[in-house]
């Protein structure tokens, strides 16, 4: 057998095709559960990336025959030693040496262009949850790669919400929060919120448990707020945002996002949720949590399952998420690579 690899971008539309036929068909095999791979969405990691990113392509054939792709994200407004991956091999060619083929590619990729460290991220089974390879975790084992955060995938299905049990916890957690009111939009950040939600988005990466991995806080202004917007646009991201207005000081201090993907009506992320630190303890991150999910059900009424992410050791938010109803389903692993 022989395994050939070569970049490509996207003026080579074959092999723009090829990639997605292989993730589409990963997708179905590996996460049955989630919804199709969508073609819109990957498209446009192409021809509207993420502000400030670099995306590298490769794709790998096996004798001739299309046969994995490798995806490498190089950030260059912050964190420019580091890279994310994500390597997909179709499944009827594994074990064949393709996936370790394109982590050698990926490898002599970076280091060209002088990145020391790359992450990716694999998923395994939890013991009540769907089955999942272990083929991941190996695979990332071999690279030399160390685990560097666990995270835990949690499922609400709709229809077995206990409203009455939310009703009695947002009335518990109401009084807490006098002085704070709701402001809930759909897609674009208007521009009356955009330095706030810029400083709120900038915050993530230093309030949220990141284990081992060194990842320093992203630089976010109002134009990446907007890039971003535009990004997530282009992939066909339907977005419901709520945050929570300070009345004393007019900031928004507490924010969270939900989002419905392209590919599939009856599916939604649990985004983003975070709360400026001077205003916790007012449970604003469940009642901002649980209001948009009023806010998404009344315009995507198709909606039946959410799924989030979380670090299992981010005891708070995985405290309001079960909450509310969500449930493990599988659990993933951060991998990093020092090159």
């Amino acid at each position: 057998m022989s395994i050939t690899i070569a970049s490509f971008d996207s003026a080579d539309r074959a092999a723009v095709d090829a990639a997605y036929l292989i993730g589409a068909v990963a997708r179905d095999v590996d996460l049955p559960d989630l919804p199709p791979f969508c073609r819109q969405r990957f498209d446009a990691l192409f021809h509207a990336p993420m502000p400030g990113t670099e995306s590298l392509w490769a794709l790998a054939r096996l004798d001739g025959v299309p046969a994995g792709y490798l995806q490498l994200d190089l950030p260059h407004l912050d964190n420019t030693d580091n890279s994310s991956v994500e390597l997909m091999v179709h499944p009827e060619w594994r074990r064949r040496g393709v996936g370790r083929a394109l982590h050698e590619y990926g490898v002599r990729l970076l280091r060209e262009h002088g990145r020391k460290r790359v992450l990716g991220r694999t998923v395994s089974a939890l013991p009540e949850g769907p089955a999942r390879s272990v083929a991941g975790d190996a695979f990332a084992a071999a690279t030399g790669a160390q685990p560097a955060l666990a995270e835990v995938r949690r499922r609400l299905d709709i229809g077995e919400i206990d409203r009455i049990a939310l009703r009695a916890a947002l009335a518990e957690a109401r009084p807490l929060a006098e002085g704070y009111r709701s402001v809930c939009w759909q897609g674009a950040t208007p521009q009356e919120h955009v330095s706030d939600i810029a400083y709120l988005d900038g915050r993530l990466l230093m309030d949220a448990p990141l284990g081992d991995v060194q990842w320093e806080p992203e630089r976010v202004d109002a134009e990446r707020i907007r890039g971003n917007d535009r990004a997530l646009d282009a992939r066909g991201r339907r977005r419901y945002h709520l945050a929570m207005r300070h009345e004393a000081s007019g900031r928004l201090v507490a924010w969270t996002l939900l989002d419905v993907g392209a590919s599939a009506d009856w599916h939604a992320f649990q985004q983003i949720t975070i709360v400026d630190p001077a205003h916790r303890g007012h449970r604003l991150g469940l009642i901002a949590k649980a209001e948009n999910l009023h806010h998404l059900l009344t315009h995507e009424p198709a909606v039946r399952v959410i799924d989030t992410m979380n670090a299992a050791s981010n005891t708070y938010m995985v405290a309001i998420n079960e909450q509310l109803g969500f449930r493990p389903m599988d659990s993933w692993t951060d991998w990093q690579l020092t090159l």
